[in-house]
């Protein structure tokens, strides 16, 4: 099946999330979103928790029930659950990177809708601060783990499965490369575009490559 062939992935199969996780997550979006403010303000090395605490209303205890350190402010997003969910009700027959490319196109519409600056933040801040860059590595595979298990349990293969986790290796590094080039390049291209580009590029099975 070729990708103009593969079926497409209703929007709303992106973002089922319910009540209480939607509650949470704008708690989450709330910290963040002031913590962002201070790291812009001051410098993330000069930032502390309890400055993040205060700005956002709440204590420092109720902050590490979100968030188990600074570093995981920048790192943590709400998008693993929103592609889990979309790997989970496409229809069958949808290979793996369909899947991701709808789902990720779908939930980063949003946020470039709502929240284009924090991600540019996020990114940003990736990039230059070398605490967070390691980290970002684990973050990374904790993702690319996600993926594979979530496709695995859709399609009967094992989780182990050598071709599925090469597979989700190269999507989730597709991706982070596109991030990556949108934060270098000063935010200034569409990283939806890109991630779109990147991730059509391994759909037509790098027919294309160098």
């Amino acid at each position: 099946m070729t990708a103009q062939e593969q079926p497409s992935i209703p929007d709303s199969a992106a973002s089922p999330v319910g009540l209480r996780e939607r509650k949470k997550i704008k708690t989450r979006q709330a910290i963040r979103r002031e913590a962002y403010r201070l790291f812009r303000e001051h410098g993330y090395d000069a930032t502390t928790v309890d400055q993040i605490a205060e700005a956002a209303e709440i204590s420092p205890s109720t902050f590490f029930r979100y968030f188990p350190s600074k570093e995981d402010v920048v790192l943590t997003d709400e998008y693993d659950p929103l592609l889990v969910e979309a790997l989970r009700s496409a229809p069958e027959g949808t290979s793996l990177v369909r899947i991701v490319r709808t789902g990720v196109m779908n939930a980063m519409r949003e946020v470039m809708r709502e929240d284009r600056e924090e991600l540019a933040t996020r990114m940003t801040l990736m990039l230059s601060v070398p605490a967070l860059r390691r980290r970002s590595y684990d973050q990374q595979m904790q993702s690319w783990t996600l993926i594979a298990t979530a496709f695995a349990e859709r399609s009967g293969r094992a989780v182990n499965d050598f071709e599925l986790r090469v597979a989700a290796s190269a999507i989730n590094g597709a991706m982070a490369e596109s991030m990556a080039r949108w934060a270098e390049g000063g935010c200034a291209e569409d990283p939806v575009a890109l991630i779109d580009r990147a991730l059509g590029y391994l759909e037509k099975g790098l027919r294309d490559s160098p």
